[in-house]
């Protein structure tokens, strides 16, 4: 088929591409001159893997194009995908301005039977809302579908290519019949699940909502197993194999954060109370997330009491590894509280410093965690980057001015740094720490600090 994608944010970039190397030929449109710019230079905005050699591949062969006459790339499309953003609005309600811009742009484009296919995330009715802008706007046949994304920052060509499921939003029998063919190479692996419009709206908050309640349940006990002296990880091992539970985002953790699962969430909030139904599970799920992610800094005080002038390295800025998304991660809550505490801020990540230098232009951005580390009194680990988990614990214990780790994802040996005189403390786990009198960073070495 010839297809049109508009949007190339990851979604849209990872659709078009992983569309082209079936045969399709795609062109992905967007109104940023620059970011078409760079695509085009095959420089790409996206740090997934496999993407970039993806897109260079169809490039090359002619079957991926980037654009930013969007009128002329889907005027000569079968099917049209929406990947624009749908932001949270200052209001807390999901920001429809782009889609409804696109769509508008779409509607007065297609010529001849077009699939319009809508992938953005968007409250449920907004695919009936789109009909009637598009039936408003030409006279032209059409037909349109709600296909949710259900990518994974770090695994978004292989979840795109190995899905779990497909979900194919149809109200009518072509659009249905035409998504069949689409993702009839990707449904191997999970089934291509045929349901209205509506449902498939809702089955994309459902599945964030259900992520982010795991989340926050194992976190709501990570404190439990601080105080009682229990273990985080185990318990999870331990719940995750019932098999009606499974394993799956049940590590304590800094919090979840992210582009996604805050903002549907509070879209999923918005829609039940719109409808006079209860939504109290779910803004306790969002309470108990803000709650975890702001109590980093009481952790940095139980340990070293007063903050000011203190230096912090901040290691993992990202919400998660195998992403640079700085949106809502635990990192920005906790920077922006500890310069608000007059502490100085040494941070560093190996790919979204970009991105977290927009919010917080002033910090020191650091070459390595070595550099980050050096002065500091304590190091706080965010982000479970493989990079961190293979940290030299013996060079770091003679750069830093105190030994204290604060590990939000628990990827170290306790008993390996108290061997190397750090005390540890780790989301989910009782405290570490050495008993005074012994050598190498103490609590005599914490309490003489304060």
């Amino acid at each position: 088929m010839k297809l049109s994608i508009i949007g190339t944010g990851n979604v849209g970039l990872v659709t078009g591409a992983c569309f082209s190397a079936q045969g399709h030929e795609v062109r992905c449109a967007d109104i940023d001159t620059d970011k078409i710019d760079r695509l085009q230079r095959l420089e790409l905005h996206s740090e997934e893997p496999g993407l970039a050699d993806l897109v260079a591949r169809n490039v090359e062969a002619g079957r991926l194009t980037f654009t930013t006459d969007t009128p002329a790339a889907v005027a000569c499309s079968e099917a049209v995908f929406l990947c624009v953003e749908t932001p949270q609005g200052e209001d807390g309600k999901p920001d429809l301005e782009q889609i409804l811009a696109a769509t508008q742009t779409v509607a007065e484009s297609i010529e001849g039977f077009t699939l319009i296919v809508v992938k953005s995330t968007v409250p449920v009715g907004t695919t009936e809302t789109l009909r009637r802008l598009i039936s408003s706007s030409t006279g032209e046949p059409f037909t349109i579908a709600c296909n949710p994304e259900f990518l994974k920052a770090g695994s978004a060509v292989r979840d795109f290519r190995q899905p779990d499921r497909v979900v194919a939003g149809c109200d009518d029998e072509r659009s249905l019949e035409l998504l069949r063919e689409l993702y009839q190479d990707f449904t191997g692996s999970g089934p291509l699940l045929e349901v209205d419009t509506r449902t498939a709206e809702l089955i994309k908050y459902a599945s964030n909502a259900m992520l982010a309640c795991r989340i926050s349940f194992m976190n709501s006990l990570a404190g439990l197993c601080e105080q009682l002296g229990a273990d985080a990880g185990d318990l999870a091992r331990g719940v995750g194999l019932d098999s009606r539970i499974g394993p799956g985002a049940l590590a304590a953790s800094p919090g979840y954060g992210g582009s996604c699962l805050p903002k549907d969430i509070r879209a999923l909030i918005d829609t039940l109370k719109e409808h006079g139904l209860d939504a109290r599970l779910f803004e306790a799920i969002d309470s108990v997330n803000e709650s975890q992610k702001a109590s980093h800094l009481e952790r940095l005080r139980s340990f070293l009491g007063e903050l000011r002038d203190r230096r912090i390295a901040v290691l993992g800025l990202s919400f998660k590894a195998g992403s640079a998304d700085t949106a809502n991660s635990a990192a920005v809550k906790l920077i922006g509280q500890l310069l608000e505490e007059g502490a100085e801020v040494a941070a560093w990540d190996p790919a979204a410093m970009e991105n977290m230098r927009r919010v917080f232009p002033g910090i020191e951005y650091s070459e390595d965690p070595y550099e980050a580390s050096r002065g500091a009194s304590a190091i706080v680990i965010l982000t479970e980057w493989d990079s961190l988990r293979k940290l030299d614990f013996q060079i770091l214990g003679g750069l830093v001015s105190n030994k204290l780790v604060l590990d939000g994802r628990g990827l170290f040996d306790p008993a390996v740094l108290l061997e190397l005189g750090f005390s540890y403390s780790a989301v989910g786990r009782p405290p570490v720490l050495l008993e005074p009198g012994c050598p190498e960073g103490a609590v005599d070495s914490l309490d003489s600090e304060k």
